[in-house]
């Protein structure tokens, strides 16, 4: 019985908003992972460009460009994981002190007044947001120090070309994975805001979430950096 009181603390529209929210998180992962009727999107322009970067790197003697940029991507999303440690530490404090949260949340006029079970329950989502942020940091940390290890086992130049495509391919799948991962944890920082408006109303709630979902879909699928790419493999085209 408690369970259930727990949950009833919500009105329809926060189960309204919830579910929108849930819906344009997975919804746009997948959407962004198998692509948008055809069309290319910075994922795969990015995997292409990875493949090209593989394919020079197999015609280097010296290598020491291509290891000081594996290690500009390790140093990068170690500073996202060790963030999401900290954010999620700033989560938990805040528990302790959510009765002063919410009485400065109450003053602002356009905010809903909500019971404290409710607001705990949505500083538990906030912070499962960024514990699965930390979990994808660190599976893409894992996996570019598996890329230093590929990069670290490239065949000599003058071996069979059909070995050093595979092995380009296989060096861009290895880059290409950790980059989604890293790619996914940040889609969770931004979703993360998007629950900050939640705290204040459910209205907000999933006007915050369209936005992060429009601003995310148009840097995927029609940014400036997009279609420079494009522009520039038309005119080698």
């Amino acid at each position: 019985m408690q369970f259930f009181s727990f949950f009833s603390q919500f009105s329809w529209v926060d189960w309204v908003s919830l579910g929108w929210f849930l819906i344009c998180w997975f919804g746009y992962e997948r959407l962004v992972e198998k692509g948008w009727k055809g069309h290319s999107t910075l994922l795969v322009e990015g995997h292409r460009l990875r493949v090209q970067w593989a394919r020079q790197m197999l015609t280097r003697e010296n290598r020491i460009v291509d290891c000081a940029l594996v290690s500009n991507l390790v140093s990068s999303v170690n500073f996202y994981a060790n963030t999401s440690i900290y954010i999620i530490a700033g989560l938990f404090a805040t528990l302790g002190t959510l009765d002063r949260f919410m009485d400065a949340a109450a003053e602002l006029q356009f905010a809903r007044s909500f019971s404290r079970e409710a607001m705990e329950l949505k500083l538990i989502l906030l912070i499962t947001i960024f514990v699965v942020a930390y979990f994808k940091f660190t599976w893409a940390l894992r996996q570019f120090n598996v890329l230093s290890i590929t990069t670290g086992a490239v065949p000599p130049k003058e071996s069979d070309p059909g070995e050093l495509e595979r092995f380009a391919q296989k060096h861009a799948a290895v880059n290409t994975c950790a980059g989604d991962d890293f790619n996914r944890g940040l889609r969770a920082y931004y979703f993360g805001l998007a629950v900050l408006g939640w705290m204040l109303s459910p209205w907000l709630f999933i006007v915050a979430t369209t936005v992060v979902v429009y601003v995310q879909a148009r840097r995927e699928f029609d940014s400036p950096v997009l279609r420079a790419l494009r522009e520039a493999d038309e005119m080698k085209g």
